[in-house]
């Protein structure tokens, strides 16, 4: 496991975010309010079964598919691809349209993620790091933000939604730009995760200058029943 991308809910973890971690033995997981994500030393897989609670998920993402350790079941598992961006950060004109999120925006922001569904979402998700929202018609349209860093000078960009009928005018693409700049302003280089089968985000995200590093899996674990 040492490789930080390979493996970058571990990383995160036991590195930036271990303030976030819950630990069982050689697993851990992320503090409930801020997602479902853990990850497990080799061998200790069996540890993960502690830190689930009745009716939820543990999501684990690493470059293979997880069996079900003993106590939990696969409930579904999805290929990913994980993406870096190597060059310069994109070009960014001031944006008037483009605010900082905050406490108040954090209902539109839960229901603009949970329509939408770019990746699980919490209470606290939107406290990672900065999101940053365009607003129209009294509401929040897109929004894009942060997640893991598994190590000093990498962060993952996340979180990037919009309701479908603000689709197709650019704003997905504004605010990935607003998020990598924020994180060429602190030195860290952005990547991000996509479902592989999603061809139009991978796309866009080759567009602002990602490219694939490897194939992922994500393999969500509930409770045996």
């Amino acid at each position: 496991m040492n490789d930080a991308l390979d493996f970058p809910v571990w990383h995160s973890l036991t590195g930036r975010q271990a303030h976030l971690a819950r630990r069982s033995g050689g697993a851990m997981r992320i503090d409930p309010a801020f997602g479902p994500f853990a990850a497990a030393a080799p061998g200790a897989e069996r540890d993960l079964a502690a830190l689930i609670d009745d009716g939820g998920e543990l999501w684990i993402v690493q470059p293979d598919a997880l069996a079900a350790p003993p106590g939990l079941r696969v409930i579904r598992e999805a290929p990913l691809v994980q993406m870096v961006a190597d060059g310069p950060v994109p070009d960014l004109e001031a944006d008037p349209e483009i605010t900082v999120l905050g406490e108040e925006d954090a209902d539109a922001m839960a229901a603009l993620a949970h329509a939408t569904r770019p990746g699980p979402w919490g209470p606290a998700t939107r406290r990672y790091g900065p999101f940053y929202g365009v607003h129209r018609d009294g509401g929040l349209a897109a929004m894009a933000g942060e997640r893991m860093q598994p190590q000093a000078g990498l962060a993952e960009v996340s979180g990037v939604c919009a309701w479908p009928q603000y689709r197709g005018q650019g704003l997905a693409a504004r605010l990935i730009r607003r998020v990598m700049a924020g994180f060429a302003a602190r030195g860290d280089r952005p990547f991000l995760h996509s479902y592989a089968g999603n061809a139009g985000a991978i796309r866009l995200y080759e567009s602002l200058g990602f490219r694939i590093r490897r194939d992922m899996m994500v393999t969500v674990l509930g409770k045996a029943e």
